[in-house]
C-alpha cells in the first residue's frame, strides 16, 4: 500500500519541491512530479534549473522518449510512468494514479486555498485506510 507524506506550511511551495527531489534523487530513488496544472509544472521546472548552481538534477517530461533513463520525470496528465517510487504532488487534487508509487508525497504551503485542498486530500487518504505521515516543514 502507497505511503503518505504531507509536508505542509511550506512558505514557498515550489522551492520546497526543487529542495525534497534533490534530497530524493541523492538517494537514488526515482520520482515523479505531478501537478494538474501544467504552468505550474513548467515553473517547477525552470526552478529545478536554477534554484542551486552547484547540484544537477536530470529531469524530463515523462512523455519524452528519455524518461525510462532519467530519474526524475514531470507530469501533469494521466501518461503512464516508468517510475513507481516516490511521486511528488504540487497540485490541489489527488492525482489519479498515486496507488501505482510506493510513497506519495504531498506538498501544502501556507496559503489558506491550498491548506484547504490538503486537508481534503488528507481526508481522502485517511478515509481509504492508506499510511499517514505528517512533516511541519514551519518547525
Amino acid at each position: 500500500m502507497t505511503r503518505v507524506d504531507f509536508h505542509f506550511n511550506a512558505a514557498n511551495k515550489l522551492h520546497y519541491a526543487c529542495r525534497l527531489v534533490r534530497k530524493i534523487h541523492r538517494t537514488g530513488s526515482r520520482v515523479v512530479v505531478f501537478s494538474s496544472n501544467p504552468s505550474q509544472l513548467a515553473e517547477f521546472d525552470r526552478m529545478l534549473w536554477a534554484f542551486s548552481p552547484l547540484d544537477f538534477i536530470p529531469h524530463v517530461s515523462v512523455i519524452d522518449r528519455l524518461a525510462p533513463e532519467t530519474p526524475v520525470l514531470l507530469a501533469s496528465g494521466e501518461a503512464p510512468s516508468p517510475h513507481h517510487e516516490v511521486m511528488v504532488n504540487l497540485g490541489p487534487d489527488t492525482p489519479a494514479h498515486f496507488s501505482r508509487f510506493d510513497r506519495l508525497v504531498e506538498i501544502v504551503s501556507t496559503d489558506e486555498a491550498d491548506r484547504a485542498a490538503g486537508r481534503e486530500r488528507w481526508k481522502f487518504y485517511r478515509q481509504r485506510g492508506y499510511p499517514m505521515h505528517r512533516h511541519d516543514c514551519a518547525a
